[in-house]
């Protein structure tokens, strides 16, 4: 997200859009999707940058829960007459949450916003924190999906990622939630981990595999700023053996039935993760708890949010604009970079009508990129589809600069 200037407590819609080429939107066409996020974790892992912070004494099930609704009240203060097509509970570790806590709050999300009769409701959950009953409760509660936090199945490099379980545990959380009744599990698997081999990657890899979840989330390891790991850099593999170790993973992927169709996701035959197709194909979604993120289209343009971080502000000012840090609404010049960021992660890429739907632009401000890329070889068009080239997606930062403004 480039470009995001910082307006607490700022809550009136911007001005309408304007500019060379925009068609207008239309909010109502755009698929919406709820993000809810749980700021704690049992202990902050070294390579970690996402909003976590480690628990100290219980988790605050009741006054966080009120506060996400208060923050979504908020949030509604602008109508929304569309259904959403699915939740994610993401974190920090969400599972150290009860199923009553959870359902108590997806009781309330119904209330305020319409269900899509489909809806992915997904739940993050680490090894380490769950058992069988607390698999049954968030059953109960709606949750149709679990992402599970794997990383890796070697114990050797679970310690040297500061993970609280071991490759046992993660078996038994797939055979519990399999019990509880879940069909659709994603498991989180990194490679290129310290002094990993692409020997011991591939073996890590087929014992997750061994798992047989319905979707993988496969990423490589890297240093993040503001970590442990970017402070006090771990061994990691060169980088043609972390180009190796990815290769052969997609292999072994595809050759196991899921095949890829984002950067670093693969799914068997129709379990692509549709919370996150909507984030790559560029719909809206709400952006509720501490260190959330939103994008919302409306007759003022588009505009990003972003809740403050820290669990104790956020708890303090959730139910006002207080609570929002950042806000911006994103130009019609810097659309075409926001939109293709996104859209061309995907292996099947995007439309020149969804470009259009999804931006108010006219696809014609994409020609000049776009015959920049092809000339590159860094994209294919087959009538109104715009994929990346085999040679795009191994170079998508370089393809994605022709879309800078």
């Amino acid at each position: 997200m480039t470009n995001r200037a910082p307006s607490p407590g700022a809550d009136a819609p911007p001005s309408p859009a304007s500019g060379r080429g925009e068609k207008g939107l239309v909010a109502d066409s755009i698929p919406l999707a709820l993000y809810l996020h749980f700021p704690w974790c049992v202990r902050k892992c070294p390579y970690c940058d996402f909003n976590s912070h480690a628990l100290r004494g219980e988790v605050p099930e009741d006054d966080y829960i009120a506060a996400l609704l208060r923050d979504l009240d908020f949030e509604l203060r602008e109508p929304e007459s569309r259904a959403i097509s699915s939740i994610f509970m993401g974190g920090g570790t969400p599972s150290l949450f009860s199923g009553r806590a959870l359902g108590r709050l997806l009781d309330q999300v119904a209330k305020r916003l319409a269900f899509a009769p489909d809806i992915e409701i997904t739940l993050e959950a680490n090894p380490g924190t769950i058992d069988e009953a607390h698999f049954a409760d968030y059953r109960t509660a709606g949750i149709n999906r679990l992402s599970i936090g794997v990383q890796s199945m070697d114990a050797a490099q679970l310690k040297r990622l500061g993970r609280i379980h071991d490759p046992q545990a993660v078996r038994s959380a797939v055979e519990t939630a399999r019990r509880a009744g879940f069909d659709n599990l994603n498991l989180d698997l990194m490679f290129a981990l310290p002094q990993q081999t692409p020997e011991e990657a591939d073996r890590d890899l087929a014992a997750a595999l061994a798992l047989a979840p319905e979707h993988f989330s496969y990423y490589q390891l890297t240093l993040e700023p503001n970590t442990e790991f970017a402070a006090r850099p771990p061994p990691l593999p060169a980088d043609d053996d972390a180009w190796a170790i990815q290769v052969q993973g997609v292999d072994r992927l595809v050759a196991a039935g899921y095949t890829r169709y984002e950067v670093s996701a693969y799914a068997q035959p129709g379990r692509q993760a549709r919370h996150n197709l909507n984030y790559w194909r560029f719909g809206d979604y709400l952006g509720i708890g501490a260190g959330a993120h939103g994008k919302r289209s409306g007759a003022g343009g588009i505009v990003r949010r972003a809740r403050h971080k820290h669990p104790k502000r956020y708890l303090d000012s959730a139910g006002g604009a207080d609570a929002i840090q950042e806000q911006q609404r994103i130009e019609a010049a810097d659309l075409p970079f926001e939109f293709c960021m996104n859209a061309l992660r995907l292996d099947d890429g995007f439309t020149l009508g969804e470009f259009e739907q999804r931006t108010g632009l006219a696809s014609g401000v994409l020609e000049p990129a776009l015959r920049d890329a092809m000339q590159r070889g860094l994209i294919e068009r087959q009538g109104e589809q715009v994929r990346p080239s085999a040679l795009g997606r191994q170079h998508l930062n370089t393809l994605l600069m022709r879309f800078l403004p």
